[in-house]
């Protein structure tokens, strides 16, 4: 997973990219889980596009995106917004959410 920032960010939109966006802050602890399990489902399926962002350094996505708290996955199927999730569940569920991404 590859940290960006918000000008990378709009870059993958605007080229229509799908890619996955984990966003979190570094205090949070429910956040660091859900990392773990993001790590993992990426190792097992290492042609996903995943990203994270600290939210406090991108605060206008919160509003722009509809981010109503950490940690969140958002899914972008060719730079459109697809799916947003706010509970991470567990591994399986973060794995079948990616898979369908590619």
């Amino acid at each position: 997973m590859q940290e960006i920032k918000v000008e990378q960010f709009q870059q993958l939109v605007e080229q229509k990219q799908s890619f996955a966006l984990f966003v979190y802050t570094p205090m949070c602890g429910t956040c660091k889980v859900a990392e773990r399990m993001l790590h993992v489902v990426c190792e097992a399926l290492p042609q996903a596009n995943v990203y994270q962002m600290n939210i406090n350094t991108a605060p206008s996505m919160a509003s722009q995106w509809e981010i109503s708290s950490v940690p969140a996955l958002l899914l972008f199927r060719e730079g459109v917004l697809v799916e947003r999730h706010f509970a991470m569940q567990s591994a399986g569920f973060l794995f079948e959410r990616l898979k369908v991404l590619n």
